[in-house]
C-alpha cells in the first residue's frame, strides 16, 4: 500500500472493537547449513534446532522475534498520521477531533488496541514518522525507532516459567501498537504465547495468553 493512500479510521476502529486478534500460524523454518551461528544458550535470541533443522524456541530462555505486525490508532487527535514501513498505518482526515481513549471506556486500551492489521514486517524498518494535532490544537512531529525499542528482539509477555510449554515451534510473529494519545505517544506488545495450563477453567482454547504490554512512552510539550 503506497504512503499516499488511506484507510478510513472509522472502518479501522470498528475493526479493532470488534474482531479479536487473528494470530499466524506457526510454521517450521528451516535452517540454510551457512547461516550464521545462531546466538549460544543464555542469550537473547536463543533459538535450537532439532536433528531436522526444525526451528524450536526453548522457552527457559527469552523468546525471540524477527518478523512482526504492526498497527497505529489515535486518540483525541487532530490530523494524526503514522506512516511506518513505507506505507500509512494511520491516516486521520477532516477537521474533527478523534474520539477520547477516556469516552471507550473499560474496553481501553486491552481490548482496542486488539488488532495489528499489516502482517510479516521483517525486524525492522526506519523508524515511523508521526504527525499530529493534541487537542488543543498544537502540532507536534515525532519519530518513533521500533527498531529501538524492541532491541533485544525478544517477545514481551507475562506468562510465568512454570506456565510455559518448555518447547514451542517457531516462529512467534507478535503485534506491535502504536498509539497516539492527545500528547503522548505509547508503543505497546502483544504476543500470542501457548501455555500449558488453561487460563480459563473448562475452556480448552484457552492455552494461551496475549497480555497487551507497554514497552514505550513519551509525551510531548
Amino acid at each position: 500500500m503506497p504512503a499516499d493512500s488511506v484507510r478510513p479510521h472509522a472502518m479501522r476502529l470498528g475493526w479493532a472493537l470488534f474482531v479479536p486478534l487473528l494470530f499466524a500460524g506457526c510454521h517450521a523454518m528451516n535452517t540454510p547449513p551457512d547461516q550464521t551461528p545462531r546466538p549460544q544458550p543464555g542469550m537473547p535470541g536463543y533459538v535450537p534446532t532439532d536433528a531436522n533443522g526444525i526451528v524450536h524456541i526453548d522457552t527457559r530462555y527469552p523468546i525471540p522475534f524477527d518478523n512482526h505486525k504492526f498497527m497505529a490508532m489515535c486518540f483525541d487527535t487532530y490530523h494524526c498520521q503514522v506512516i511506518y514501513n513505507g506505507m500509512y498505518m494511520e491516516r486521520q482526515e477532516g477537521d474533527e477531533k478523534s474520539i477520547s481513549s477516556s469516552s471507550i471506556g473499560s474496553r481501553y486500551p486491552d481490548k482496542v488496541l486488539d488488532s495489528a492489521w499489516v502482517i510479516d514486517i521483517s525486524n525492522f524498518p526506519p523508524p515511523a514518522k508521526v504527525s499530529w494535532q493534541s487537542k488543543d490544537g498544537q502540532s507536534h512531529q515525532a519519530t518513533v525507532d521500533i527498531a529501538e525499542i524492541f532491541k533485544d528482539q525478544v517477545v514481551l509477555h507475562k506468562v510465568p516459567q512454570d506456565q510455559l510449554l518448555p518447547i514451542m515451534r517457531a516462529p512467534i510473529f507478535p503485534g506491535i501498537v502504536l498509539e497516539v494519545n492527545d500528547r503522548t505517544i505509547n508503543v505497546y506488545m502483544r504476543a500470542h504465547v501457548s501455555t500449558r495450563v488453561l487460563q480459563e477453567l473448562g475452556n480448552p482454547l484457552s492455552d494461551y495468553r496475549n497480555d497487551l504490554i507497554l514497552a514505550y512512552s513519551k509525551t510531548y510539550d
